[in-house]
């Protein structure tokens, strides 16, 4: 991705809840997002893990920044409309990966996969997105 779309992405993430988290856009492709997020006392639950609402933050995120990406340029915008997330390992600290990857492109809906796994390459997190496309309002 150029850097002329990542300093767009930095600027409409500020303020928001992946900034107030750590959270880091790595790369944008057509079709493949991907990002980290940290694990510290941001994303702690009480028991010092990560929290499953911070994976599903990771998740909704990596997909809704795809769905923008591949729409902005057609006077559209993405909002998520559906997420689930299966949470099949803790983690305690250091980063989690998320790759999200687009399995649906239609004119009104898309569909995500999103893994996130720990440092080790474990999976963490298994999460699936459904964005809507609708009409921009700036």
């Amino acid at each position: 991705m150029d850097d002329a779309k990542m300093t767009r992405l930095s600027e409409i993430g500020k303020n928001t809840i992946a900034e107030a988290l750590g959270m880091e856009i790595t790369e944008v492709g057509d079709g493949v997002v991907r990002g980290k997020l940290p694990v510290d006392s941001r994303t702690h639950q009480p028991y010092g893990l990560l929290h499953g609402g911070a994976s599903v933050v990771l998740a909704e995120t990596l997909g809704s920044v795809g769905s923008h990406m591949l729409v902005e340029g057609s006077g559209k915008g993405a909002v998520g409309i559906e997420v689930n997330a299966n949470h099949v390992k803790g983690v305690r600290s250091g980063w989690v990966h998320g790759t999200a990857t687009l399995t649906h492109r239609g004119g009104r809906l898309h569909v995500w996969n999103i893994d996130i796994r720990d440092d080790e390459g474990d999976l963490v997190c298994t999460s699936r997105l459904t964005v809507m496309i609708v009409p921009r309002r700036d």
